[in-house]
């Protein structure tokens, strides 16, 4: 049984007839009725019921193929892997990403990087919830946590860049209300607070209790937190806190822009949550193809210096005086 048989048994189950799949093959129907029944005489196995209507698999038939399927597709990847040996990279990168930071930071970059590299094509997913990498397809995903135990220890998992959830608000809030100067402060603060992967449900994190550690320190100061006004989009929290309606925890990626232009400034400076960094994440595959292994070195050296903070001034606020 070699590449062709695996073909032309896809072709039938595929059509459900011998004439049109040997129009697909370019082969005439008896050549394909004849091959048929030397690879069934072959197997010892009747691989399709025909009928002057259809032909049907019957259960060997769509064992067969089945995994005629997976040896085709390891033959194309293996093609693609022989192809891009010998000459450039070329090929499907299907990547998935959260919205936010697909859209601000990842989608630009892997741009960069199609137009480096002309015969790759790439398709950006953007969701919020990590797909399942490999049963559904996907090259790999840039997500912004560390991966628990049991998906790293299955996955390839590589750490692109630090990040930082930081505490921000507007000149305008600050000015009115004062500026915490130690995080208990807090308790008496508007906080804008992001509702998402199960809120309080006990389904996922309490996002309304935030942890907050001074860089270097190991222990984590476990705060509650309220305020009026809560969403499950992080955009409308931004939104609101540019408003002057509160102070949030978010990203420093996400809001470095409005860092830059003075629109938010920094709360107590010394204090972040440190629990989203920018990881690489992969389905375990014996060999890379080169397109991968090209864009995972891309994006480490891309993101390595972190380049939200060249938008940022770190801006900070630390007296009333200094908000005004």
């Amino acid at each position: 049984m070699d590449r062709s048989d695996l073909e032309l048994v896809l072709a039938v189950r595929l059509h459900g007839s011998l004439v049109k799949a040997a129009r697909v093959l370019q082969l005439a129907p008896p050549v394909v009725t004849k091959r048929l029944s030397a690879l069934e005489s072959h197997l010892g196995v009747r691989l399709f019921q025909r009928t002057t209507r259809r032909v049907s698999p019957t259960t060997e038939g769509h064992a067969l193929c089945d995994r005629a399927a997976e040896l085709l597709n390891r033959f194309v990847a293996l093609e693609d892997e022989l192809r891009e040996r010998q000459s450039e990279p070329s090929g499907p990168l299907r990547i998935a990403c959260s919205f936010g930071f697909g859209r601000l930071w990842l989608g630009p970059l892997l741009a960069e990087f199609q137009a480096r590299y002309p015969a790759v094509r790439v398709d950006l997913q953007l969701s919020e919830q990590l797909p399942d990498l490999a049963n559904e397809g996907f090259d790999a995903a840039i997500w912004l946590w560390h991966p628990p135990a049991h998906i790293a220890a299955e996955w390839i998992s590589r750490k692109l860049a630090a990040n930082q959830r930081v505490l921000v608000a507007s000149p305008v809030y600050l000015a009115a209300h004062g500026t915490p100067q130690t995080p208990e402060d807090l308790a008496s603060h508007a906080c804008l607070v992001v509702r998402e992967n199960g809120g309080d449900t006990g389904q996922g994190q309490r996002f309304d209790h935030w942890r907050l550690s001074q860089e270097g320190q190991a222990r984590a100061l476990h705060l509650a937190v309220q305020g009026p006004l809560t969403s499950n989009s992080g955009e409308m929290v931004r939104d609101w806190c540019l408003a002057g309606r509160g102070i949030m925890l978010r990203s420093l990626w996400d809001i470095a822009p409005q860092l830059a232009s003075g629109q938010l400034v920094r709360v107590l400076p010394d204090y972040a949550m440190y629990d989203a960094d920018i990881h690489w994440l992969a389905p375990y595959r014996a060999q890379m193809p080169l397109r991968i292994r090209l864009l995972q070195d891309f994006l480490a050296a891309r993101f390595r210096e972190e380049p939200w903070k060249a938008l940022s001034p770190m801006s900070a606020v630390s007296s009333p005086h200094a908000a005004a």
